[in-house]
This record gives C-alpha cells, structure tokens and sequence, in this order.
C-alpha cells in the first residue's frame, strides 16, 4: 500500500513538471518569435532594400527559437513513459 502512495506521488508531482516543461517552454518559445517577428519587420521597414537577406536570417533564427519546445517535449515524453524517478522506488 505504500509503494502505490509513493508511486501515485511520483507519477503525480512528474505530471505537473511536465505541465510545466511544456507550458513554459511553449510560452518563451512564443514571446522569442514575437519578438523576432518586430525586430524584423522594424527593420525591414527601415531598409526595405535588406528585406530578403532579413527574411532569411529570421528563419534560420526562427528554426533554432523552434528547437526549444521540440526538445522540452521529448525530455517529457522521457518524464512520461520511461520516469527514471520510479525506478529509484525499487532499490
């Protein structure tokens, strides 16, 4: 019975820090292309003649902002399916 508690625990308390991962890795990742998204057009309305070479380091920019989240979710789904935490109960 208590082995179900600490595991119910374990399972529990992971599932709020993968909402957390998630969620906050999604907000970052949002106010990063926002900001990216000014920054390029202030300066694309500035120098419109630079627009195409601006264009192209965004998106380069906006492929790296992008890897954030993609690599929080794969740490959750480690979190979720193979928790090492629940193999620490057994010992």
């Amino acid at each position: 019975m208590e082995n179900m508690t600490l595991i119910s625990d374990v399972m529990g308390l992971t599932l709020i820090a993968v909402g957390l991962l998630i969620g906050l890795g999604a907000l970052g990742t949002a106010i990063g292309f926002a900001l990216l998204g000014g920054k390029f057009l202030e300066g694309a309305s500035r120098q419109p003649e630079l627009a195409p070479m601006l264009q192209t380091k965004m998106f380069i920019v906006a492929g790296l902002l992008d890897a954030v989240p993609i690599i929080g979710v794969a740490i959750a789904l480690l979190l979720i399916f193979a928790n090492p935490f629940l193999s620490q109960l057994s010992q």
